[in-house]
């Protein structure tokens, strides 16, 4: 299994998180046979310089082979889109763990725009590794989704739109399958400024791609358990 993980700020992080990319790792290095990590980034953003060039990890001992990404501050479905296929085949990725559209609905497309460009992410994705698979993480509740209704009808009309694009595109020999949004997320906890995850937002992400592999695909074990242990 060569997973790789796709996403925006929430799942780059910033200097000194220790990011949900982590926890995942620390929960397959315990629960999973053998897997790699995969991806052409590796760094953390640094917000102070507006750059991805930081590698202050919480832990300064995450592995550099482990630290693999294609996330982005910034970045979204329209932006990873026409970056996939290359990721993908220059890393012979076999599983994405994806969490984009938050960027997308605030700035930059509406929720049908953004479905299509889920559509042509999986397409783009398939067109390098026709057997890939991936989980799909919903547009996540944040403050601003609290405090604007407008962008909170998006962010639901959006995710209906991806739960649609997944049933549709999903295959047996390219199955994809949509996380369940962590039902204890709330953004003044598992937030530390209305969207970006604290220590339990990321174990909650890293919980709810775990536990969506594991009942799909018999991969590791729940991540609860990992977690209330501590």
């Amino acid at each position: 299994m060569r997973i790789m993980f796709v996403g925006d700020s929430m799942t780059i992080g910033t200097a000194g998180d220790f990011t949900w990319r982590y926890r995942m790792w620390q929960h397959l290095n315990a629960t999973t046979g053998p897997y790699r990590i995969v991806g052409p980034r590796r760094a953390l953003h640094d917000t102070l310089q507006d750059t991805p060039t930081s590698y202050a990890y919480g832990d300064p001992d995450f592995p550099e082979e482990a630290r693999g990404h294609l996330a982005g501050w910034g970045e979204g479905w329209l932006h990873m889109a026409p970056l996939i296929g290359d990721a993908v085949r220059r890393y012979e990725a076999d599983t994405l763990l994806v969490s984009l559209g938050l960027i997308d609905l605030g700035f930059y497309t509406n929720a049908e725009q953004t479905a299509d460009n889920v559509r042509r992410f999986v397409a783009e994705a398939r067109e390098a590794a026709p057997r890939i698979r991936a989980v799909l993480m919903p547009v996540i509740r944040n403050v601003r989704a609290a405090t604007d209704a407008a962008f909170a009808a998006q962010r639901e009309r959006f995710n209906e739109l991806l739960g649609k694009a997944v049933a549709d595109l999903s295959t047996p020999g390219s199955p994809l399958l949509l996380a369940s949004e962590p039902g204890e997320w709330e953004f003044e906890t598992a937030t530390y400024d209305g969207t970006h995850p604290s220590a339990l937002g990321e174990h909650l992400l890293a919980g709810a791609f775990a536990d969506a592999m594991h009942q799909a695909w018999g991969v590791g074990a729940p991540y609860g358990s990992a977690y209330r242990a501590g």
